[in-house]
């Protein structure tokens, strides 16, 4: 896991907090947390689909039963060779098993290049990890932010950062896709930073 703040974080920090009086106000009350990454794609995109449609709260238990099947490192080949049963008695519908075993299988057999995604730009590594079962946009967008640790992704299906705007830029009032990537306009290039900021604001 790396806890250590990407280069551009304190640029990040300073330039929203000029552009943006709610995340001026948001940032300081969140000023100790950091955005941990996970160093391993495999991981990183398995805890995705995991996550996916849940809670975080629900997420993390899960999780966490993943875990003391396979350890904290598990590897692809790990999961080729685990039963189906045992992933679906933690809590896993059969979709999000049969995701991550095509997850596994991509990587086990090299159909995906990992070495080559932090030379890719954006739209091209979300490009390549469509080809895997299960990961659309949103997990996608998710990898960018916690592994390649990108800084102007807006993910504008999740469905946390939408209550977020909602919540600051709306006063609760419903919002759409549309108004959101209109609020995000002024965050650009810190897209990821604001929108970490906005997680940390609705936990």
């Amino acid at each position: 896991m790396n806890s250590t703040q990407p280069d551009y974080w304190e640029q990040a920090v300073s330039d929203l907090k000029k552009k943006d009086r709610i995340l001026k106000r948001i940032i300081p009350l969140h000023s100790e947390k950091k955005l941990l990454s996970s160093e391993s794609p495999f991981i990183t995109l398995a805890n995705s689909i995991i996550s996916q449609q849940i809670s975080t709260k629900t997420a993390s238990i899960i999780w966490g039963k993943f875990v003391k099947i396979f350890g904290q490192s598990p590897s692809p080949k790990d999961i080729i060779h685990n039963k189906r049963e045992e992933l679906m008695s933690i809590g896993l519908p059969k979709r999000k098993v049969d995701y991550l075993y095509d997850l596994a299988i991509h990587f086990h057999e090299k159909k995906i290049n990992p070495d080559k995604w932090i030379d890719m730009d954006d739209e091209s590594v979300i490009s390549e990890l469509s080809s895997i079962k299960g990961i659309g946009r949103w997990t996608s967008e998710m990898f960018l932010i916690f592994n390649l640790r990108r800084p102007d992704v807006m993910p504008l299906d999740d469905t946390g950062l939408i209550r977020a705007i909602s919540l600051h830029y709306f006063s609760g009032e419903p919002v759409s896709r549309f108004e959101a990537r209109e609020v995000s306009v002024a965050w650009r290039p810190w897209r990821t930073v604001a929108s970490w900021y906005l997680w940390c604001s609705i936990e």
